[in-house]
């Protein structure tokens, strides 16, 4: 199917999130992107979340936003081909879950990374018990599971699950974006990070990376919202650590104050213990900001297309990678930034990406059998179980 070519006649898809809000982080954002994708590639979307309410993100173009109950807004869109479903453990996953077994509609997971090792470990008993009530079960019965990157395909796949695993990154939009001119060589530089404050993000390290390396007319930007009150946390290490006037938390970042915030970076950092994808990292690229990241992440690329570091998560690692990102000159970390636009724009355009989710669909709707067996072109797929590609139950 070419890229912009419609899906099978009337199909219908439904997206299911935790929230269209910000502050939820990074499916909150891409989830109504591909949503608008997928809908400008002629399927009829609908979208709905159990916490759809405050500050709804832009890319729902041609998409259907629905309101209420699940029932309400299955009821609101009709029966869709698909229900693609967006996260795991909660309450309303279980509840699509069993709406969908009901109704024998085939049903898409993506983990969204809430299978990945540091994952698992966070909140661990309580995650052990719906495992074990649940969680598995839903995911066996689930179609096919969606990991964003092959690291999150091979965890997923460690945990033996009788189910297909398929592999396509996240998309961003890939126009060519403009960065701020370098002014005064003696300005001082900006090093942002800029996703949710959360102890997976690995902040603290951060910090006492930054602390030890202490780097010369530099300073470090925090953006991103407040979860689970981490960011009096962080207030605290920065303060007692004698680095206020070098760290500044500057707060949430949306639309216009985002991109300028990407803009004006020298430096991206990413220091995560966890990620299934890290869209942050693509959107940095995309403004052509080199970016520093860990072996945490999916980000490999980095280094092999020589746009950004790629450390442990430690911090030694990070030290050394603010280290070499502070001190290689704006010539060098100019050039790495045009490598990495490159680098977006070829792998990482929504077009591509629900034409990909479009082959997966079509493949669902032609029947389980021919699902279950099911390659598409460019996109990876692989069984958890060599035993079993699919668990009837």
């Amino acid at each position: 199917m070419a890229a912009g070519e419609a899906g099978p006649p009337h199909m219908r898809v439904l997206l299911v999130a935790t929230s269209f809000d910000r502050s939820y982080g990074g499916p909150a954002s891409s989830v109504p992107q591909l949503g608008a994708a997928l809908a400008a590639s002629g399927i009829d979307v609908g979208l709905w979340a159990p916490n759809n309410t405050a500050r709804l993100v832009q890319g729902k173009e041609g998409t259907t936003l629905l309101g209420g109950t699940l029932d309400q807004a299955c009821a609101a869109f009709g029966r869709p081909d698909v229900i693609h479903d967006n996260g795991i453990w909660l309450a309303h996953n279980h509840q699509v879950a069993q709406r969908a077994l009901r109704a024998s509609i085939p049903r898409i997971v993506s983990t969204r990374g809430m299978l990945e090792p540091w994952a698992l470990n966070y909140k661990r008993l309580r995650k052990r018990v719906a495992w074990t009530l649940y969680q598995r079960r839903d995911l066996e019965r689930a179609a096919l599971l969606h990991a964003t990157a092959s690291m999150e395909a091979d965890n997923i796949a460690r945990l033996g699950l009788r189910v297909p695993v398929a592999t396509i990154p996240n998309g961003i939009d890939v126009a060519i974006r403009t960065r701020a001119p370098y002014a005064d060589p003696a300005r001082t530089r900006v090093a942002l990070f800029l996703s949710r404050i959360h102890p997976k993000k690995g902040l603290p390290t951060l910090i006492e990376a930054w602390r030890l390396v202490r780097p010369s007319n530099w300073e470090l930007h925090v953006a991103g919202p407040d979860e689970s009150g981490h960011r009096a946390d962080i207030e605290r290490l920065v303060t007692r650590a004698g680095l206020a006037q070098t760290i500044k938390l500057i707060g949430p970042r949306d639309g216009e104050a985002k991109a300028d915030a990407y803009r004006t970076a020298d430096l991206f950092v990413l220091p995560s213990f966890s990620e299934n994808f890290g869209i942050v990292i693509a959107e940095a690229l995309a403004y052509g900001t080199p970016v520093l990241s860990t072996t945490g992440t999916p980000w490999a690329s980095l280094l092999e297309k020589d746009c950004g570091w790629w450390v442990a998560p430690s911090l030694e690692g990070i030290a050394e990678g603010l280290r070499q990102a502070t001190a290689c000159g704006d010539a060098r970390r100019h050039e790495m930034g045009l490598r990495g636009q490159a680098l977006v724009q070829s792998e990482f355009s929504w077009n591509g990406i629900a034409q990909r989710f479009n082959e997966v669909y079509a493949k669902l709707c032609s029947g389980p059998a021919h699902a279950a067996s099911a390659r598409p072109l460019g996109m990876e797929l692989k069984d958890a179980d060599p035993g079993s590609k699919r668990l009837s139950r």
